[in-house]
C-alpha cells in the first residue's frame, strides 16, 4: 500500500512504545531517525524520512527477525538542534541506532556525541562536511554517503578543460559542507588551472540575497553556487529579477531535485548548468532504476518527487546497510553492537548509486557522477550523466600527507595553487 507522507510521518513519529529485551537479541528493535524537518532544507529532510520508509518498506518493517520501530524527529540544520534530538532519541527514548543526520555542521556534533553514548549505533543520514569522518572519528559513527568534497570530484577538470571556465567567483552557505564543498571544486579546479578571484558566503536560511548579487563580478566566466534548499530558490528568483545572465556552476544540492522541481520560473536558468555528486536522475543503470521505481510505488504521486532526490537515497543507502547488517547477525545486538559493527565497517553495499565500501574511519568510498542539468520532453528538469569517476577516496586521490597539509576545509581553504 502506498504512503502518503503525512501518513507515513505521523507513524514514524508517534509508534508506540514497545519494550526491548535488555539483551540486546530480542524484542522491538528501536531506531531514531533525525531529518531537518524545519527552516530552509525541510524538503530534504522530508525526502530524507522518504528514503528510509522506502528501504523499512520493502524490507516488511522487520529485520533479523525483529519488528522495527522507527521515532522520529526534526532538527533545524543547526549543531545544538541535532545533538537535543540525538540526547532524546538515545538517553529517553532508547533507540537502538540512530539514522541521522541531513546537515554537514549536524554531523560533527553527532560524531562526538556519539563517542559518549558507545551502546548506540550512529549511522549518518547524508550529512557531508569532511571533519565529521576524517578527523577524530568515532568508533561507532558509520558514513555510507561520500562526502562534500568527494561529490565535486571530476567537476573542476571538466569546467576547465571542457567548458573553458578560467576563472570563478564561488557563492556559498556559510558551514562545515559548502566549505566541504568547494573545496573539493577548487583542489581539481585549481590544479587544472583555473584562478577562483572571490569567494561569496552567506548564512543558511538567507531570504535577501540583493547586495550579494549586486556584488558579483562580471570579469569571470562562471559562478559556483554553493547553495541548497530555500536558499536556492531564493537565489535564482532574485538573480532572476536582477536580470542575471552569468554562465552558472551548481553545487550538488544546487541541483537536486529538491530544487529541480520547486514552484517558480526562475529554476529555468539551470538547464545546460554542469554539477556533480554521488546520483544523476537520470542513469539508466538498473541499480538506479530499480530504485526509483521503489521509491515512486511506495508513496503516492503527490506525496513525493517524481523521482527520489540525494537525501532520498542517502537516507535509504543507510537505512539498507543497517537492514542487511541486521539480517546477517541475526538481529543480535548483544556485546556492545560488536557483530553488527564489524559488519557493517566490512559491508560492500551494493546501492542504486553503485558499489559503495568504507575506510578504516568508517567513510564511505564510492563512485562520482559529473553532471548536466537538461530539461525533458514534459518541461520538468533533471540531473544527466556526464562521466563518472569510479572509487573515489576521502583525499580525493592525493596522498594522505599532502591532503593533510592543505588543511582542513574552511572561508579560504584550500587556497587555490596549481599543485597540492
Amino acid at each position: 500500500m502506498k504512503k502518503t507522507l503525512l501518513g507515513t510521518m505521523s507513524a514514524l513519529a508517534f509508534a508506540s512504545a514497545t519494550t526491548v529485551m535488555a539483551d540486546g537479541h530480542g524484542g522491538t528493535l528501536k531506531i531514531g531517525a533525525l531529518a531537518t524537518l524545519e527552516g530552509t532544507y525541510t524538503q530534504l529532510g522530508e525526502d530524507g524520512i522518504r528514503g528510509i520508509t522506502t528501504a523499512l518498506e520493502a524490507a516488511g518493517n522487520k529485520v533479523g527477525g525483529r519488528d522495527v520501530q522507527v521515532i522520529t524527529i526534526s532538527t533545524d540544520g543547526s549543531p545544538d538542534s541535532a545533538l537535543r534530538a540525538a540526547r532524546k532519541l538515545v538517553e529517553q527514548d532508547g533507540v537502538d541506532i540512530i539514522l541521522g543526520p541531513l546537515s554537514g555542521s549536524e554531523g560533527i556534533a553527532l560524531r562526538d556525541y556519539s563517542k559518549t553514548q558507545p551502546g548506540t549505533t550512529f549511522i549518518n543520514g547524508i550529512s557531508g562536511a569532511q571533519e565529521t569522518t576524517l578527523v577524530t572519528p568515532s568508533e561507532n559513527f558509520f558514513r555510507f554517503n561520500t562526502d562534500g568534497a568527494q561529490w565535486s570530484t571530476g567537476l573542476g577538470n571538466y569546467v576547465f578543460n571542457e567548458k573553458g571556465y578560467e576563472t570563478v567567483a564561488t557563492i556559498g552557505e556559510d558551514y562545515s559542507f559548502i566549505y566541504t564543498q568547494v573545496f573539493g571544486f577548487a583542489t581539481e579546479y585549481c590544479a587544472a588551472g583555473g584562478e577562483i578571484t572571490e569567494r561569496f558566503w552567506v548564512p543558511l536560511g538567507t531570504k535577501d540575497f540583493g547586495s550579494i548579487i549586486a556584488a558579483l563580478p562580471d570579469d569571470v566566466d562562471a559562478i559556483y553556487l554553493g547553495l541548497g534548499g530555500g536558499d536556492a530558490v531564493n537565489f535564482l528568483n532574485q538573480y532572476q529579477q536582477a536580470g542575471g545572465d552569468a554562465n552558472l556552476i551548481g553545487g550538488s544540492i544546487m541541483v537536486d531535485g529538491t530544487v529541480l522541481n520547486s514552484e517558480g520560473s526562475a529554476k529555468a536558468a539551470l538547464v545546460g548548468v554542469p554539477s556533480s555528486g554521488m546520483m544523476a536522475d537520470t542513469w539508466d543503470d538498473p541499480r538506479w532504476t530499480d530504485f526509483v521505481s521503489l521509491y515512486q510505488g511506495t508513496f503516492d504521486e503527490g506525496d513525493r518527487f517524481p523521482s527520489p532526490s540525494l537525501f532520498a537515497l542517502g537516507y535509504y543507502n543507510s537505512a539498507s546497510a543497517m537492514l542487511q547488517c541486521m539480517d546477517a547477525i541475526g538481529g543480535d545486538l548483544t556485546d556492545g553492537h560488536a557483530a553488527f559493527r564489524s559488519c557493517l565497517s566490512g559491508l560492500t553495499l551494493e546501492a542504486p548509486n553503485g558499489t559503495i565500501t568504507l575506510d578504516e574511519n568508517r567513510q564511505a568510498v564510492g563512485s562520482n557522477f559529473v553532471l548536466e542539468v537538461v530539461e525533458k520532453a514534459d518541461g520538468s528538469l533533471a540531473t544527466e550523466v556526464v562521466s563518472i569517476v569510479e572509487g573515489v577516496n576521502q583525499t580525493l586521490g592525493i596522498d594522505a600527507e599532502s591532503f593533510a597539509a592543505i588543511g582542513l576545509p574552511g572561508r579560504e581553504t584550500p587556497v587555490c595553487k596549481a599543485s597540492y
